[in-house]
């Protein structure tokens, strides 16, 4: 069975340019779930069955290779039951691959889809495997994949100098508008030393699609990223997980929920609603968290609702709720605390610098980081035209 879809994606153009692009070599493939054909095909099959090339090791990112692990959750190396070879894990002890990993591999493949979102680790986890390819001399072959917002719109401020981490590699912004292959070609080229990079770029894709646009079925990219919904949502309301309040993990509508037990949805509602936000509205909901924050515990938030893809700004949004929040509730509010001595705060790590934390709160502190994230997102829009594959309408 083959799914009906406008879009080519990298991974179905592999199948036709298998001799081309990986014949003669020993293969790695870092991969999950996501990664697969039009024809439902797993990536980890198609390569384990290639007649031109061998597949010697899978490399797996945060959630593993099957998708079976919950967030945060770190792992170490295993033998994949159904193939014997090594499963190296990019998400426990190592998170950069080594050279004993890289030694079984002339080339790595990736496949992976993401969310054209600065701190989804997929990002980082690809900038590792760059680095590692350079250093190296190992081949990278991206199959590239739509940017599921579409590669138009771009949001919020640049991760500045000491702020790396897991969840930001780079001075990129909260929406990258770049797919992941777009990714891959710029942050290649911020090495001092670029890798041997090969690109499969999508066929029919544009610009301004969305998901649904491409016709191509949604895999989870991770547990908690169900629907488009979600996606559409995530780069802003992330901000939530640097704080005490609840992003909704542990309900069935991870990051449309926003809320916590001390909140009260209909007041934050109508706060909300004055402000007139474009493209979203936020509506009094309760909900009890099955894991994560306030486990078991009644809480009362809102849900948003994206009524206009095109004019919503996911960043800017919950930039105006979390200050609300913090407004309505400024002694039950708190900040999550650094994971490690010695550590910044989370809310750092995912916001690219400490401006949230340390102005938010302050009505002039809201403007002005909107002000200047939005000047450093002009910025970004010029940095990343050399990298762009696909125009708008071709």
């Amino acid at each position: 069975m083959t799914y009906t879809c406008e879009v080519v994606t990298g991974a179905d153009r592999l199948l036709s340019l298998e001799k081309e692009v990986i014949g003669g070599l020993r293969i790695g493939l870092l991969t999950n779930p996501t990664g697969i054909t039009s024809r439902f095909e797993s990536l980890i099959d198609v390569c384990g069955s290639a007649s031109s090339a061998v597949l010697t090791a899978l490399f797996a990112c945060e959630h593993g290779i099957r998708g079976e692990k919950q967030a945060g959750v770190l792992f170490e190396d295993e033998t994949d039951p159904l193939l014997g070879i090594p499963v190296f894990s990019l998400y426990g002890t190592n998170k950069k691959p080594t050279e004993e990993m890289m030694s079984t591999v002339d080339a790595v493949i990736f496949d992976i889809q993401d969310l054209g979102v600065r701190f989804y680790t997929y990002l980082t986890t690809l900038a590792y495997m760059l680095e590692a390819c350079a250093q190296y001399g190992k081949r990278l072959v991206v199959l590239d994949r739509p940017n599921p917002l579409g590669g138009i719109v771009c949001e919020g401020g640049l991760l500045q100098p000491g702020f790396e981490s897991m969840v930001g590699a780079g001075p990129v912004p909260f929406r990258t508008g770049l797919t992941i292959g777009e990714f891959a070609r710029y942050f290649n080229s911020r090495l001092e030393k670029p890798c041997e990079l090969q690109v499969i770029p999508m066929l029919n894709w544009r610009r301004g699609m969305e998901y649904p646009a491409t016709g191509l079925p949604w895999l989870m990219p991770s547990p908690n990223m169900p629907t488009m919904d979600t996606v559409r949502v995530y780069a802003g309301h992330c901000l939530f997980e640097g704080t005490n309040v609840s992003e909704g993990r542990g309900t069935t509508r991870p990051f449309e929920l926003i809320g916590a037990p001390w909140i009260d949805g209909r007041r934050l509602c109508e706060r909300m609603s004055r402000l007139q936000l474009p493209g979203v509205h936020y509506h009094p909901v309760t909900f009890t968290p099955m894991f994560s924050k306030h486990q078991g515990q009644l809480c009362g938030g809102v849900q948003a609702f994206v009524t206009s893809p095109g004019s919503y700004r996911s960043v800017m949004s919950a930039l105006y709720l979390l200050h609300t929040v913090i407004d309505m509730h400024p002694t039950e509010f708190e900040w999550i605390a650094p994971f490690k001595e010695g550590r910044k705060p989370f809310i750092d790590y995912l916001s690219g610098s400490d401006a949230v934390r340390t102005a938010i709160h302050k009505p002039e502190g809201l403007q002005g980081i909107i002000s200047a994230w939005d000047s450093q997102t002009g910025e970004w829009e010029r940095t990343r035209q050399p990298y762009l594959l696909y125009g708008v309408d071709a």
